[in-house]
């Protein structure tokens, strides 16, 4: 099956960008039974908090291999030693379903894999850094409240939010990549059979290992 066979009746594009974030975080466990609004609030919070950082050098060693497809994985950053892992299978896939879906004018050509560097390099910059908490600040959401004092909790997927957001901006994209890899999924479902026509949750297009 090639990518012009993968369903073209969704609209993808017709959720935007936040919408996809909601998406990212109701799919995300521990908040299953969140309020929507609740969720939407944070996604936001979120997506400005990543698309306001500053540049970030990636300073993990860049490997580029095959293999993402079968792993679900754009890539994905490991930390004995710092390694940042590109999977170019999926990174190719991704450039021609750009092509497939009219999305050129929002992923230029070699876009995909400027985007995959980025979001892997923020994810480690929030990992070692003060900017985790700057961004658990961010979201407004309390672990604890004892009269005055308030510790600020953890909002799961919300980094990952916050990394879209990143490379959206500093690579000059037009939409977030959330799109993209909601578009991947799609793509997968097609092509294991079990594409059903509704809105897929987008995919990760990265995991981390510590």
């Amino acid at each position: 099956m090639t990518v012009k066979d993968a369903p073209a009746r969704v609209d993808l594009a017709a959720t935007d960008d936040i919408g996809w974030a909601v998406r990212l975080l109701a799919a995300t466990p521990t908040h299953e039974h969140r309020d929507p609004e609740v969720l939407r609030r944070w996604a936001r919070a979120a997506d400005a908090f990543g698309a306001a950082l500053a540049p970030v050098a990636c300073e993990a060693r860049i490997v580029e291999r095959d293999g993402g497809l079968e792993l679900g994985l754009l890539a994905r950053y490991t930390s004995r030693p710092p390694t940042v892992e590109l999977y170019t299978d999926t990174i190719d896939l991704a450039e021609r379903t750009v092509d497939a879906r009219g999305w050129r004018h929002w992923y230029p050509p070699g876009s995909v894999r400027a985007a995959a560097l980025a979001h892997e390099a923020v994810h480690v910059h929030l990992h070692h850094g003060p900017a985790k908490a700057a961004l658990k600040r961010a979201l407004g959401h309390s672990a604890l409240r004892l009269g005055r004092l308030r510790v600020p909790g953890h909002v799961a997927g919300a980094e990952e939010v916050a990394a879209h957001a990143y490379a959206r901006t500093v690579c000059g994209l037009g939409r977030s990549p959330l799109l993209l890899t909601a578009a991947l999924a799609a793509e997968a479902e097609a092509r294991s059979g079990s594409a059903n026509g509704s809105n897929p949750p987008p995919a990760r297009d990265a995991r981390r290992e510590n």
